[in-house]
């Protein structure tokens, strides 16, 4: 099992099981998991114009103290400790050591926490650009903190985040070609998950992966009211 699947089936049960959780109420209330084909779930998707003015990262709080508040990890940290390929350690504290991790932007497989970051796969600019500017800083919170999907957020290295930016999909994608379908995938998720529209020119970008390289691929979601 991949560790990606292995964060789809603890969705899944995070939707089902009730959890004390320190993320705003909005991140906890679900709908049914849905699992579409991407095409489907493209056609889900709700143009619009993006509009990135007045953005800022200080718009959406991050990191916070995650899932559960008594374990001294913030979001981050609990990230770190999910996707771990090789378990690390962790601290009273939370500081995390040891431990291995493979970057899927990239598939490089990393074992210095230094050099990786939890990255949001829907950058914060660009869900701000498609319909978060509009949302309260509560569901801004709990976009930017959501451990409710595994699509959200991904641990990676520094480097390919920083070449990404907060680029969207027209301008970037992993330069690793195994995952420009799960990335895909991961995006649409996430914009669906979160009731956030794409442009024009995005749409077209994933409606030709769609119906090209990525026909095959399967988008798992579920919808925050």
């Amino acid at each position: 099992m991949t560790k990606h699947l292995g964060r789809v089936l603890a969705a899944l049960s995070l939707a089902l099981v009730p959890v004390v959780s320190a993320v705003p109420a909005q991140a906890a209330a679900v709908s049914p998991m849905e699992v579409l084909q991407l095409e489907d779930a493209i056609s889900l998707l709700v143009e619009a114009e993006e509009n990135r003015i007045g953005y800022t990262p200080t718009a959406f709080p991050h990191w916070n103290a995650g899932q559960n508040a008594a374990d001294a990890c913030s979001t981050r940290e609990e990230v770190l400790l999910a996707e771990a390929i090789e378990e690390p350690n962790a601290s009273v504290a939370c500081a995390v050591s040891g431990g291995r991790w493979v970057s899927y932007y990239d598939n490089q497989s990393v074992s210095r926490v230094s050099s990786l970051v939890v990255d949001h796969v829907v950058p914060l600019a660009e869900a701000w650009g498609s319909g978060a500017s509009e949302w309260t800083v509560e569901r801004r919170e709990a976009y930017a903190n959501d451990q409710g999907s595994p699509a959200t957020l991904a641990v990676v290295t520094a480097r390919s985040q920083r070449e990404k930016a907060d680029q969207d999909i027209k301008h970037w994608l992993p330069a690793e070609n195994s995952a420009v379908c799960r990335y895909i995938g991961d995006w649409t998720g996430t914009k669906l998950r979160w009731g956030l529209h794409t442009d024009k020119e995005e749409l077209e970008v994933l409606k030709l992966f769609a119906d090209n390289s990525c026909e095959t691929t399967v988008v798992v979601f579920t919808r925050v009211p």
